[in-house]
């Protein structure tokens, strides 16, 4: 029997989803979704994991669940094709996490990459949250659980996967083959990678204000295009300027297609001969940053227009996230019953156990 070719993937509810999201991910999930190359597609709201940094801030979590579902939504996830499902409401997945804790170290947790860098970036040095901790395990919780076999997530992720990936070939090696190994699947466009924050920092985030929002205004996009980051030596309009760390030119290079130059600079062939004469000088910042708001504006107003028309009804999607918890309870819960047979704990639907203990106990 061919194994079914399955997809997880996933979001933290910490705030609306941005266009780091979009390059980085969702555009993709789309593309994977319409291809129709995987039979299943689960795609999860990450809420507990937020809380294992947000534990006193509830609401934060609580209300971002709606705004990351509407963002899914307006980029075209379509709960037909793809089963979209809330993290807490699957209570089989923290069973899943507790027997794994048993499978990994202490020490193998702390030389885990990902959640090194995590660790620094929050301060949590001297006081780690055991469930922050302890995110790599659940994370292979969530791969297992939807026997996923493609996991599409960023570079930086990658030491995450291989920690899940150890996990299954350790329960499968004491337990017998139960698990399926999952694969990374990176992003295609190397732009896409990590896009930069629009001040040249290397992560668009929140907390830094160097965001732009799918669900932005017209007239909020072109503001923060227009005060973006790009080559501080390029001071007059003959200078020549640098592509490489100019934030607008790793914009392009993420969003521009070649009809955007018939559309809007016809003067430009191509985004190679845009470079090159702004790499020799003539080519002024603002007439760059004036193109890729014309590209902005047009790769996010369908999706702007989308979410409105989905927030106009907000118990529709709660109905849709419901209905997607509740498939992705029942495929999580097959995966745990065979996990249970596979570890003997599943007292009561093993009739050869008690027949066992019958003959055990008649024969003292």
């Amino acid at each position: 029997m061919g194994k079914e070719k399955i997809i997880l993937t996933g979001d933290r509810p910490t705030g609306r989803l941005h266009i780091g999201h979009y390059v980085g991910s969702l555009k993709r999930r789309v593309e994977l979704q319409d291809a129709g190359d995987y039979s299943k597609m689960f795609i999860f709201i990450a809420d507990s994991q937020a809380l294992t940094d947000n534990i006193d801030n509830p609401e934060k979590v609580r209300q971002n669940v709606i705004e990351v579902a509407l963002d899914y939504l307006a980029c075209g996830i379509d709960p037909s094709k793809a089963t979209i499902f809330i993290q807490s409401q699957i209570p089989e997945l923290c069973e899943l996490s507790f027997y794994y804790m048993d499978l990994v170290s202490v020490s193998r947790l702390q030389r885990n990459p990902t959640v090194k860098a995590e660790i620094q970036m929050r301060n949590f040095e001297a006081s780690i949250p055991v469930g922050f901790f302890t995110y790599p395990i659940s994370q292979a919780a969530d791969i297992t659980a939807f026997r996923a076999t493609t996991v599409p997530v960023g570079e930086d992720q990658e030491p995450m996967l291989e920690q899940a990936r150890e996990i299954v070939r350790r329960f499968n090696y004491i337990y017998g083959e139960t698990l399926v190994e999952p694969e990374i699947l990176l992003p295609d466009n190397a732009a896409c990678l990590r896009l930069p924050g629009t001040d040249g920092k290397a992560k668009m985030s929140k907390s830094l204000g160097n965001c732009i929002y799918l669900s932005e205004e017209p007239e909020e996009i072109q503001k923060k295009i227009m005060s973006m980051y790009t080559d501080p030596g390029h001071l007059r309009v003959q200078d020549p300027g640098k592509i490489e760390g100019n934030t607008v030119f790793t914009y392009l290079d993420a969003f521009c297609r070649p009809e955007h130059f018939e559309r809007y600079l016809p003067d430009y062939p191509n985004l190679a001969e845009l470079k090159a004469h702004y790499q020799h000088g003539g080519l002024g910042d603002v007439k760059v940053k004036r193109f890729l708001n014309s590209i902005m504006q047009e790769t996010l107003e369908p999706i702007r227009n989308r979410r409105k028309e989905f927030s106009k009804d907000i118990p529709a999607v709660y109905e849709m996230l419901r209905k997607g918890c509740e498939v992705a309870r029942a495929t999580a819960a097959e995966t745990l019953a065979d996990v249970k047979k596979a570890m003997k704990i599943n007292y009561f639907d093993d009739k050869e156990l008690i027949e066992e203990q019958v003959k055990r106990f008649s024969q003292e």
